[in-house]
């Protein structure tokens, strides 16, 4: 088992079929988690759980949600069988109280395809517990930056803080007929410089990622970029990113990946 401090990640995980198909994407997390090592738990902050304020799954083992449709018979016989991690879930409510945000508990959420297609990817033996986090719409993203520098802690204590969402996503100008080799003008307008402030080091231009070239063309509401901040905020005072990997599906899904240390 890895011991700490590990560093958090950001992961885009595009369309579920990355569970099942043959990717560069879906290849790349196959070798992240033995890279990373097994951590004692996970924690991720998923694009597809969306909560007015912080909220945290619990349970002994929380259900695979397959929150999609139109999708072959095979996604939906998957199955994600990892372990709830109450133990985790408060230790991680507490850290958030002490910085003053209101967490709380969600039963009901189960884990949602933003947890379990990647970590069917890095952690196919579903033998990690894990909790997933939610994100909120409604905030920005320095307050999803603090919400990751209250649980930066847990990084000490062998928890891989994992963001999951994606780097760029307007599903409705996916470019179909060209199978995706091209990528966007328009979507690397705005991935190329916001991959440059994160490995700048540039946390304030980050968090202004609003600022940047179509913008809002990538990402038409924010829940697919906001894990990136609270990943960002996990890695500490003096976040350090690193590059792990860049493809594109479709045109214009960015499917980039992030490790962050930090002191």
């Amino acid at each position: 088992m890895t011991t700490a401090p590990l560093p958090s990640l950001f992961v885009s995980h595009g369309s579920p079929m990355l569970a099942i198909e043959d990717s560069p994407a879906g290849r790349f997390l196959d070798g992240l988690g033995p890279a990373i090592g097994r951590p004692r738990a996970i924690l991720v902050a998923s694009a597809h759980f969306e909560s007015p304020g912080p909220a945290l799954t619990r349970g002994e083992r929380p259900a695979t949600v397959h929150d999609f449709g139109g999708f072959p018979a095979a996604l939906y016989a998957l199955r994600y069988p990892a372990a709830g991690a109450d133990e985790l879930a408060a230790r991680a409510a507490d850290l958030l109280a002490r910085e003053g945000f209101v967490p709380r508990d969600d039963a009901g959420h189960g884990f949602d395809h933003g947890v379990w297609v990647p970590l069917r990817r890095m952690y196919p033996q579903a033998d990690v517990p894990v909790v997933a986090l939610s994100v909120d719409p409604r905030a920005d993203a320095a307050w999803h930056y603090r919400v990751g520098r209250a649980l930066a802690p847990l990084r000490d204590d062998g928890v891989l803080v994992l963001g999951s969402g994606s780097f760029s996503h307007n599903l409705r100008e996916l470019d179909w007929r060209a199978g995706g080799t091209a990528p966007a003008t328009w979507m690397t307008g705005f991935t190329d410089p916001l991959r440059d402030r994160l490995l700048a080091g540039d946390v304030a231009g980050v968090l202004d990622w609003q600022r940047l070239p179509h913008a809002l063309r990538n990402h038409p509401s924010p829940e697919h970029l906001l894990p990136l901040f609270v990943a960002l905020g996990a890695a500490g005072d003096t976040p350090r990113a690193r590059l792990l990997h860049d493809s594109v599906a479709l045109g214009s899904l960015a499917l980039d990946a992030f490790a962050f240390d930090g002191d």
